[in-house]
C-alpha cells in the first residue's frame, strides 16, 4: 500500500497508466485524432504568434478547392499534421524543435542551441523540412524515415542524423557549460523562473519544465535548489496576481550553491477584504508532455496563494476520463492540502463538442455519466439532463470556454452559433431560462469579448447567472499556452460569509457576490450594494454607481447597464449617477492592452456580476435581448437537426422539447 496521503494507489496505479500511454504515444496519449486533439500536439511547438487554425484551413483549401470555405473545417481531421507545423511556423526554429532543412544541394541544420550541464545525450524532437521535388530518406538514430516531395516530418533525435549516407553536423543543437547550483528562497510558496541569457528555463530536480503564455519557464515551491550553469542567471519571482513581481540577476560560481533570496509584494490581499479567488476548471491530466500527480496541484495552489482550487475529471476523446480515480477516492472531501486559506476539490467537466461543456463545483457523490456524444455516439440526452444529476449531487454548475468566435454587443447569434461541433455553449441559452445551470465563466482561455456580450444579453433576457472564472489549465501540459500556464491565471473572486468552505463559497457564488479576473482588482456598488444584490427602486429614483480598481495593467473602467455603457473613465476609480425608470443591471468592467500580469492573448479584463435594479417590483426583462434568446433558440435547433448524432427520433426530440420549453419561459417574459 501506499503511505503518501496525496497518491492513494489507485490515483498510483492511474498515474503510471497515463505514463505509458504517453510514453507509447506521446503528448496526445494515443485519443481519437479530432480537431483539438491534433492542435495540442501542434501547438506543443507553436505560440502565439503562429497560426494553427488558418494554415490548417489554407491546406484544406488547398485540397478540397470546390468545398465553400464555411465547411473546410468539417475536414479538420484530414490536415496532414507534420506539413502543418512546418508552414504555420513559417521559418521560426523553436528550441525544442531544431529543423534539418532538405535541399537538392543538401542538409542543413537550423537550431537554437541549448546549453547542457553533463556530457550525456541531447534529447529533441527534430523537424524534417524538404524542399526537394521527390522523397528523401533520412537516418535518424539507425531509423530510416522517408520524407515525402516537399513535405515534412517531426521525428525523436538522440545521437545521430544521416543523409546520404553522410552524418549531419548536430553541434549547433547544444553547447557544454560548467555546472553551479542555486537555492532560490522566499520565505513561503512561490512562482518562481531561472533563465538564462538565451531564455532557456531551469528547473528542480523532478519539477516539469513548463512555459507559460508568455513562454516563460516557471515552477512552484520556496527554498528549493536548481542546478544552473555558471553563468548570469536571472531569477524572478512571483506569487498569482495579487502580488507584484521580484527579479535579480547572479552568476553563480561553478561547483558551489549560491543562495537567492527574493520576496514579492502584495499588491492587494483579496482574503483581508472577505473575498476569495477560486479557478473553477483546472485539470490534473489531459493528454501532455508530463502525467502530473496531486503534488503537483499542491504545489501550485500554494505557490499561486489560489485560495480556491477546482480540479476536474473529464474525457478527451475517448471513453476513458481523466483523474476519475482521484474523484472517486475525494469526492465531497476537500484535497489533503487544503487550509484555512486555501481550498482544494475534485469535481467534473461534463462535456459535449456539439451544445457545450460545464464544470461541476462541490460534488458530494459520484454521477452516472460523464460526457455524451463522442466516438460517433449519440448526443443524448442533453445537458440538461446532466445538469440535474450533478445539482442534486450539491455541484454548482458552469459552462466553461463557451465562445470562440469573434462577437459584438449587437451581432445576432448567428455569428457566434457556429457551424459543426466546436464545444461552444450552446444550450446555455435554453439551460439559463430553465434555471439549470449557475454559472458562466466569462472570463476563460477563449473569447472574453465574445462571451461577455452574450453574457449581457443573458441576463438582460431576464436570467440570473455569476460571473465566473475557468483557466482550463492542465497541469500535464508544460508547452501550450494558457494551458500549461499556472492555474489561477484567471479567477473569480467571491464575498464569502465567514470562514472559506466549500459550501461557504458555493453560496456566495449562487448569490452573485463575484467579480472575475485576469489580474486588476474591480468593485462595484450601487447605492452602497455590491453584485449579486438587488436593488429595489420607484419609476424615477436616482442612484449612484462607484467602480473602483487596482492594478498597473488597466486602462480603463466602464459602468454597462442593459441600455449600454453608461460610463466610462481612466482606472482607479469611476463615479456616475442615473436615473432608472425601467428595470436593468449595472456591471462594471476593466480592461487594457497586453502586460505581463495578463496571460490572455486579448490582455487585460475583469467583469463583475451585476447589480440588479428592480423597479415597482418588476425584474429586468429586456425586450431586445428576450428576442435575441429566442431567435438563439431558433438557430440552435438548426444546429442541433443538422450536426447532431442520434439514433431515434426521441432523442432529438429531447433537445427540441427543451428549446420549446425555454421559448415558453421567454415569450412568458415578452407578456
Amino acid at each position: 500500500m501506499c503511505d503518501d496521503p496525496l497518491l492513494p494507489d489507485s490515483v498510483a496505479r492511474a498515474l503510471s497508466d497515463y505514463r505509458s500511454l504517453r510514453d507509447a504515444h506521446g503528448p496526445c496519449w494515443g485519443e481519437p485524432p479530432i480537431s483539438y486533439v491534433d492542435q495540442a500536439w501542434a501547438t506543443v511547438f507553436l505560440d502565439s504568434r503562429h497560426d494553427y487554425w488558418g494554415t490548417a484551413l489554407s491546406q484544406l483549401a488547398e485540397r478540397y478547392p470546390d468545398v465553400p470555405p464555411e465547411e473546410l473545417e468539417d475536414h479538420m481531421g484530414e490536415v496532414d499534421l507534420d506539413r502543418l507545423l512546418r508552414d504555420a511556423l513559417g521559418g521560426d526554429v523553436p528550441d525544442n524543435l531544431p529543423a534539418l532543412r532538405l535541399t537538392p544541394e543538401g542538409a542543413t541544420l537550423a537550431a537554437e542551441t541549448r546549453v547542457v550541464l553533463d556530457d550525456g545525450p541531447f534529447r529533441t524532437a527534430l523537424l524534417l523540412d524538404s524542399n526537394v521535388d521527390e522523397p528523401v530518406e533520412v537516418v535518424v538514430d539507425g531509423t530510416a524515415y522517408v520524407v515525402p516531395p516537399r513535405g515534412a516530418k517531426v521525428v525523436e533525435l538522440v545521437r545521430e542524423v544521416t543523409v546520404g549516407g553522410r552524418p549531419v553536423d548536430l553541434s549547433p543543437l547544444a553547447r557544454r557549460a560548467a555546472a553551479a547550483t542555486i537555492r532560490v528562497r522566499a520565505g513561503f510558496p512561490c512562482r518562481w523562473s531561472v533563465t538564462s541569457a538565451n531564455g532557456q528555463g531551469w528547473y528542480p530536480e523532478g519539477a516539469p519544465p513548463k512555459l507559460d503564455a508568455h513562454r516563460r519557464p516557471f515552477f512552484h515551491g520556496d527554498d528549493l535548489l536548481i542546478a544552473v550553469p555558471a553563468e548570469p542567471i536571472t531569477v524572478t519571482v512571483t506569487r498569482g496576481m495579487e502580488y507584484t513581481s521580484a527579479e535579480v540577476v547572479v552568476t553563480p560560481d561553478a561547483g558551489r550553491e549560491t543562495l537567492v533570496e527574493l520576496t514579492p509584494e502584495r499588491l492587494y490581499d483579496a482574503a483581508a477584504r472577505g473575498w476569495y479567488g477560486g479557478d473553477l476548471h483546472v485539470h490534473l491530466n489531459w493528454m501532455g508532455e508530463e502525467p502530473a500527480a496531486p503534488a503537483l496541484a499542491a504545489a501550485a495552489q500554494h505557490g499561486e496563494d489560489l485560495h480556491v482550487l477546482n480540479l476536474v475529471a473529464g474525457n478527451v476523446a475517448s471513453e476513458r476520463v481523466y483523474d476519475v480515480e482521484t474523484l472517486e477516492h475525494w469526492v465531497g472531501e476537500d484535497l489533503p492540502w487544503s487550509d484555512e486559506r486555501h481550498l482544494a476539490r475534485i469535481g467534473v467537466e461534463y462535456r459535449n463538442d456539439l451544445v457545450g461543456h460545464f464544470s461541476a463545483f462541490g460534488l458530494r457523490g459520484l454521477p452516472k455519466r460523464y460526457h455524451t456524444g463522442f466516438l460517433d455516439t449519440v448526443d443524448w440526452p442533453p445537458n440538461a439532463a446532466a445538469l440535474e444529476e450533478l445539482r442534486a449531487l450539491g455541484a454548482i454548475t458552469g459552462y466553461g470556454h463557451p465562445f470562440h468566435t469573434p462577437f459584438d454587443d449587437d451581432d445576432p447569434p448567428d455569428v457566434v452559433l457556429s457551424r459543426g461541433r466546436n464545444c461552444s455553449a450552446r444550450e446555455i441559452v435554453a439551460d439559463a431560462a430553465l434555471c439549470l445551470i449557475d454559472t458562466l465563466d466569462v472570463l476563460n482561455h477563449s473569447s472574453i469579448a465574445a462571451t461577455a456580450a452574450v453574457y449581457r444579453r443573458l441576463i438582460g433576457a431576464g436570467n440570473r447567472l455569476t460571473v465566473t472564472a475557468g483557466t482550463d489549465a492542465v497541469l500535464s501540459f508544460c508547452r501550450r499556452g494558457t494551458a500549461s500556464g499556472p492555474p489561477g491565471w484567471e479567477r473569480v473572486y467571491a464575498n464569502v460569509a465567514g470562514p472559506l468552505t466549500a459550501e461557504s463559497f458555493a453560496e456566495a457564488i449562487l448569490l452573485g457576490r463575484t467579480f472575475a479576473t485576469t489580474g486588476p482588482w474591480l468593485e462595484l456598488t450601487v447605492n452602497g450594494h455590491g453584485p449579486g444584490d438587488t436593488v429595489e427602486l420607484a419609476p424615477g429614483q436616482r442612484v449612484e454607481i462607484v467602480v473602483a480598481s487596482i492594478g498597473p495593467e488597466v486602462e480603463q473602467l466602464e459602468i454597462r447597464t442593459a441600455q449600454g455603457v453608461l460610463a466610462q473613465g481612466p482606472p482607479g476609480r469611476l463615479t456616475t449617477s442615473m436615473v432608472v425608470s425601467e428595470p436593468t443591471y449595472v456591471v462594471a468592467v476593466a480592461s487594457g492592452g497586453p502586460h505581463p500580469r495578463a496571460f490572455h492573448r486579448r490582455g487585460a479584463y475583469a467583469h463583475t456580476s451585476p447589480v440588479y435594479l428592480d423597479v415597482a417590483g418588476e425584474h429586468v426583462a429586456r425586450e431586445a435581448d428576450v428576442r435575441w434568446c429566442l431567435a438563439w433558440l431558433d438557430r440552435l435547433e438548426t444546429v442541433v437537426r443538422e450536426f447532431g448524432t442520434f439514433e431515434t427520433e426521441h432523442q432529438l426530440r429531447d433537445h427540441l422539447e427543451l428549446y420549446e420549453r425555454a421559448r415558453a419561459v421567454y415569450q412568458g417574459r415578452l407578456a
